[in-house]
C-alpha cells in the first residue's frame, strides 16, 4: 500500500466514522495498520471506533499505543478523555484525572477556553473523590490564569467564592494545607466583594469566622476576623458571640476575655453566648447564684457550647446543689461526645468534677458511679489528687482496704499533697481514731489553708474527740467558724456553729441565728429546719418559726417535708385552731403513713373540732402503730363512751387498766 493509498484508506476511515459505520472504520484502519503498524491517526480511529462499538478495552489499547506514538498530540489524549468519562466505566477515576493533567499541560499555550473547560472537569473529579487538597490547587490554577488574562474583579469574586463552596466540607478532615488554601480564599473573595459594606459581604464575612472558629491554630486570625467585622458591622453582634463562645471554650478567663463577654451582654441582653459569658464573669467574681442563674439561662438559648455545662456543674457545686451539678456534668459530657485535642481535656474536667460531686452526696450508690467516672479519666493513674478522690469514693462506698492502700501510697510518693494528708484523715474519722484524724487534718490544712472541709472535719474531730475538746473554743468552735467564712454556702458549717452556741455556750438566740442560715442555704436539711423552729417558739418569736414552715410547705411537694406539717399542724392545735390542724396532720402522714404519735395528734384535732368518728379511727390507728400509746387507747374509750358505744368503752377502759391498774382516767371512765 503506498502513501497516497494509507491516506486514502484513512479519509475512508474517517468518513465511515462520521457516517457511524464504525465497523468499516475499523477494516480500513486495520489495512493501514498492515502497512504501517506505527500509524498515529489509524490507531486514533480505532480508539473511536471500538469505543462506540462498546469494546471499551481494545479502545483503550489503542489510544494508549497512539499515545505511545505520539506522548504529545492532542487527539489520542481527547479520545481517552471520552472514553473515561462515559458512564460504563468503572473504577477508571484516577486515570482520568491522569487524562485530565495531560490534557491541561497540552492546552497551556493553545485554546484558553479548552483549558478552563478541562479544569473544571478535573476538580469536579477531585471533588466527588474528596481530594480537597487537590481540588484547592487545581482551582488556585484557574484563578491564576484568570487574573493573568486581566479577568474582572467580579469574576474573580465568583471565582474565589466558588472556591470556598467547593472546599466548605473540608474543614472536617483538618488537612493544615487545604485549611490555609480555603482561609485564603475567604480573605480573597472579602477583598474582592463589590458592595462593603453589605449583606453579601456580612454573610461571607460570618462564613468566614465559622471558618476560622474549626482550626483550633488559628486564634490570632480568628480574633482578627471578628474585630475587623465589628468595626465594618458595629450593630452585628455574631463576631462578639463567636469571640465569647471561643473564649468560653479556651478556659483561659483572662481580663480581655471579661470584657467581650461585657460587651456582648450589653450589646444584646438576650444573646445566648453573652449570657454564658455573664454567668462566668460572675462565677469567677465568686456570685455563685447569678452564676447559676446566667448559665442556665444562656444553655437554653444555645447548644453551641458544651463547656458552659461545666461551668454550670462548677457553680452548682460552688453552692452545694450536688445532685444539680451531676446533671450538668452529665450533660457536659453528653454534648462533648467521644472528643479529641481540647475538648478531651474538657470532657476529663467533667469527669473529675462529676466525681468529687457525687462524693460529696456520700452514699453508696454516688460513690460507685464516682468510681466508674474516675475510670474513664484519660491517664487518671498519673494524677495524685484523682488518685486521692477514687481513696474517698472507696471510703463511702465502704471499701476501707483500698482506701488505706490509695492513702498510704500517696502519702509516700506525695507527701507535700493536701489531698493525700486529708484522705488519710477521712479514714481515721471515719473509725473514730480522733488524734490521729487530728493530725492528718492539721497537715491537709497546712499543705491547703483556704479548704473549708478541712476545717470543719478538724472542729468535728474536736466535737467528738473528747468534752474538753467540745468545749473548748480554740478546737471546734474555731474550726467550724473557719470553714464557715471560707465558705459561706456550706450550710453544714453553720449547722455545727448552731450545735455549740445551744449545746456548749447555752446561746438560744445565737443558735437560732445558725440554724436558720444553715437551713436557707439547703431547704432539704431537716434538722436544721426544726432547730430553728424549735429554738423560735422556745424564745417565744412565733413568728419566725411560722414564717419558715411557711415557707417549707408553701414550696413542698405532696409527701414530703413531714417535719413542717407536723410543727405546724401541732403549733394550731396548741393555739385552739383545730381545722387547720387537721390540715396540715393529715398532710404530715401522707409523707409518713406509719408515725403513731401524728395519727395520735390527728385524733386530738378531730377531737377538738367535734369529729368525734373520724377522731376515734385516728386514735386506733395509733394504737394499731404503737400499742404503747396508752393516751390514745383511752382517748378512743372516750369517744366511745361519748358515742354511746359503753360496751366497747367498758371493754377499752378495762384493756388499759390490766396493763396500768392505777391509770386515773381510766377508772374514771
Amino acid at each position: 500500500m503506498s502513501n497516497k493509498e494509507v491516506k486514502a484508506a484513512l479519509k475512508s476511515a474517517r468518513d465511515a466514522i462520521r457516517n457511524k459505520d464504525y465497523k468499516e472504520a475499523l477494516k480500513h484502519c486495520k489495512a493501514v495498520l498492515k502497512q504501517e503498524k506505527n500509524n498515529y491517526n489509524a490507531w486514533v480511529f480505532i480508539g473511536l471506533a471500538a469505543a462506540e462499538l462498546e469494546q471499551p478495552d481494545q479502545a483503550k489499547g489503542a489510544y494508549k499505543k497512539a499515545i505511545e506514538l505520539e506522548p504529545n498530540q492532542l487527539l489520542a489524549w481527547q479520545g481517552l478523555a471520552n472514553l473515561y468519562e462515559k458512564p460504563n466505566q468503572i473504577d477508571v477515576k484516577g486515570d482520568l484525572a491522569d487524562v485530565y493533567q495531560k490534557l491541561l499541560e497540552l492546552y497551556e499555550s493553545g485554546d484558553k477556553q479548552k483549558w478552563c473547560d478541562v479544569c473544571n472537569k478535573l476538580v469536579e473529579l477531585y471533588h466527588q473523590e474528596k481530594k480537597y487538597l487537590e481540588v484547592a490547587e487545581t482551582w488556585q490554577k484557574l484563578i491564576r490564569r484568570k487574573q493573568e488574562e486581566g479577568a474582572e474583579k467580579a469574576e474573580l469574586h465568583q471565582l474565589w467564592k466558588k472556591m470556598i463552596q467547593l472546599l466548605k466540607d473540608s474543614t472536617r478532615n483538618q488537612d493544615n494545607k487545604t485549611g490555609q488554601l480555603l482561609l485564603t480564599a475567604f480573605e480573597h473573595a472579602l477583598t474582592s466583594a463589590d458592595t462593603v459594606p453589605g449583606e453579601d459581604h456580612q454573610n461571607l464575612y460570618k462564613d468566614f469566622i465559622q471558618c476560622l472558629s474549626k482550626f483550633p491554630h488559628e486564634i490570632a486570625r480568628l480574633e482578627k476576623a471578628c474585630h475587623d467585622m465589628m468595626a465594618l458591622y458595629p450593630t452585628i453582634s455574631y463576631p462578639l458571640e463567636v469571640l465569647c463562645l471561643h473564649f468560653v471554650h479556651s478556659g483561659t478567663l483572662s481580663e480581655k476575655a471579661l470584657h467581650c463577654f461585657s460587651r456582648l451582654f450589653e450589646m444584646d441582653a438576650s444573646s445566648g453566648p453573652g449570657i454564658i459569658g455573664f454567668g462566668i464573669k460572675c462565677l469567677k467574681e465568686k456570685k455563685y447564684k447569678e452564676a447559676v442563674e446566667s448559665l442556665t439561662e444562656g444553655l437554653q438559648k444555645t447548644n453551641q457550647c458544651p463547656v458552659a455545662w461545666h461551668y454550670l456543674a462548677e457553680a452548682q457545686m460552688k453552692i452545694h446543689e450536688h445532685r444539680n451539678a451531676v446533671l450538668s456534668c452529665n450533660q457536659a459530657l453528653e454534648a462533648l461526645g467521644t472528643p479529641e485535642g481540647p475538648n478531651l481535656r474538657w470532657k476529663n474536667h467533667a469527669l473529675q468534677l462529676k466525681a468529687e460531686t457525687l462524693i460529696k452526696i456520700a452514699d453508696a450508690d454516688a460513690a460507685e458511679e464516682a468510681i466508674k467516672a474516675l475510670e474513664q479519666i484519660v491517664d487518671a493513674s498519673n494524677d495524685p489528687v484523682v488518685s486521692a478522690l477514687r481513696g474517698q469514693a472507696y471510703l463511702n462506698k465502704g471499701l476501707m482496704d483500698q482506701a488505706s492502700k490509695i492513702s498510704q501510697e500517696l502519702l509516700l510518693c506525695h507527701p507535700d499533697l493536701a489531698e493525700a494528708h486529708a484522705l488519710e484523715g477521712f479514714i481515721h474519722y471515719s473509725q473514730k481514731n480522733y488524734e490521729q484524724a487530728e493530725k492528718s487534718f492539721l497537715n491537709a490544712i497546712e499543705k491547703k489553708a483556704g479548704t473549708a472541709e478541712y476545717h470543719q472535719y478538724l472542729g468535728l474531730t474536736y466535737w467528738f474527740m473528747s468534752d474538753e475538746t467540745k468545749k473548748d473554743k480554740g478546737k471546734a468552735l474555731t474550726q467550724f467558724l473557719k470553714a464557715a467564712k471560707l465558705d459561706s454556702y456550706l450550710g453544714s458549717a453553720f449547722y455545727y456553729l448552731g450545735n455549740y452556741y445551744r449545746d456548749i455556750a447555752g446561746d438560744k438566740s445565737r443558735a437560732r441565728g445558725c440554724y436558720k442560715k444553715a437551713f436557707e442555704l439547703d431547704e432539704t436539711d431537716e434538722e436544721s429546719g426544726t432547730a430553728a423552729v424549735n429554738l423560735s417558739v422556745e424564745l417565744g418569736d412565733m413568728d419566725t418559726a411560722l414564717s419558715i414552715l411557711n415557707e417549707v410547705t408553701g414550696k413542698a411537694r405532696p409527701g414530703t417535708a413531714k417535719w413542717a406539717w407536723l410543727h405546724r399542724g401541732l403549733y394550731y392545735l396548741r393555739t385552739g385552731q383545730p381545722s387547720q390542724a387537721v390540715a396540715d396532720l393529715q398532710a404530715a402522714l401522707r409523707a409518713d403513713p406509719k408515725d403513731s404519735n401524728c395519727w395520735e395528734s390527728l385524733g386530738e384535732a378531730y377531737l377538738n373540732r367535734g369529729s368525734y368518728s373520724t377522731a376515734l379511727k385516728s386514735f386506733r390507728k395509733a394504737s394499731e402503730l404503737n400499742p404503747g400509746l396508752v393516751y390514745s387507747i383511752y382517748r378512743a374509750a372516750a369517744l366511745e363512751q361519748i358515742l354511746g358505744k359503753y360496751e366497747n368503752a367498758i371493754a377499752t377502759y378495762q384493756e388499759i387498766l390490766k396493763k396500768t391498774e392505777n391509770y386515773v382516767p381510766a377508772l374514771k371512765g
